[in-house]
């Protein structure tokens, strides 16, 4: 089957700031076609952050309530998507554009609180972005290097209303992970018929953890986005291929309970790739499976494990 590029432009009827099983679709396409779109940053900003602390442009018109979170484009339908199956998005292309920023502080927080940091203002860092260089530069002359990747991908709860896009879910959503880079597949349990897929967020560089609440928050240039429909294995929380490994995302609302869903993953991974038993798979990932905080920033926090290619052999 030919597959279709379809351009999603920038535009009101293309945006929003709210998952919904109930939005209308911006557009349908049929599995293994790609998308291709531009983001806002996550605050819906025009320009970069204005240095002398005025307030800078952003796009209008919003609505106060359904507009609050992060601008995401969408939604997509995928033709015959089921509830239950696995959508599998395909990150192909993930440009930065030209600028970014980070705030740091002045909020209250438990971990700003504990850090003796919420008093006071903010931290602003603005930051130049060159994508074809791959580097960001601070106001103050420090580089980092880039590693694009989407925040927000994700479908709907099933359940009808309004839900924000803060929190991630199973079925996706602000995950946060700095590993989705372009080059890899991530897989997310479709909760809603015809799947409502969005994206946004964009984030040209990220800790693990994405500590300060912020990463280099920034607008996208181009993102390209495969999207195939998957009936041949279901899935309890998502998942990633990455060009190392495998890599499963845990959520919770505490450190424990991500990790352990984490982990849950990994060995679901595990076992239907590598043929093991779970109690192997278990004794195996203590081996040679790394557990890392995805981010603690979002209400519901993250966990992802990661099970690097090669990191088993198997003799005959």
């Amino acid at each position: 089957m030919k597959t279709t590029l379809h351009e999603i432009p920038l535009e009101r009827r293309t945006l929003h700031g709210h998952f919904s099983r109930e939005l209308e679709p911006v557009v349908e396409v049929r599995s293994g076609d790609v998308i291709r779109f531009a983001t806002l940053d996550a605050g819906w900003g025009l320009e970069r952050p204005r240095l002398d602390g005025s307030e800078r442009r952003h796009f209008e018109p919003r609505d106060p309530e359904l507009d609050e979170g992060h601008a995401l484009i969408g939604p997509v339908a995928v033709a015959g998507a089921r509830a239950g199956m696995t959508l599998e998005v395909r990150i192909e292309t993930v440009r930065v554009g030209p600028f970014g920023m980070t705030v740091a502080g002045g909020w209250p927080s438990p971990l700003n609180d504990r850090l003796d940091v919420a008093a006071g203002e903010s931290r602003v860092l603005v930051w130049e972005l060159d994508a074809d260089a791959g580097t960001g530069r601070d106001q103050d002359g420090r580089t980092v290097a880039l590693g694009p990747f989407l925040g927000v991908l994700g479908m709907p709860p099933p359940e009808p209303g309004v839900h924000p896009t803060g929190p991630p879910r199973r079925w996706g959503g602000n995950l946060d992970c700095k590993e989705l880079v372009a080059g890899t597949t991530l897989y997310l349990p479709i909760p809603v018929d015809g799947a409502l897929f969005s994206a946004g967020d964009g984030h040209a560089r990220q800790g693990d953890g994405e500590v300060s609440s912020t990463a280099i928050e920034c607008p996208l240039e181009r993102v390209e986005l495969g999207l195939v429909l998957r009936d041949d294995f279901e899935l309890r929380t998502p998942v990633a291929r990455t060009p190392e490994g495998w890599l499963a995302l845990g959520l919770g609302e505490t450190l424990d309970t991500a990790m352990g869903n984490a982990v849950d993953g990994i060995l679901d991974v595990m076992q239907r790739e590598l043929g093991l038993e779970r109690r192997d798979a278990l004794a195996l990932a203590s081996v040679v499976a790394d557990v890392r905080v995805t981010q603690v920033v979002n209400g519901i926090v993250g966990v992802h494990a990661v099970l690097p290619d090669g990191a088993i052999g198997f003799s005959s």
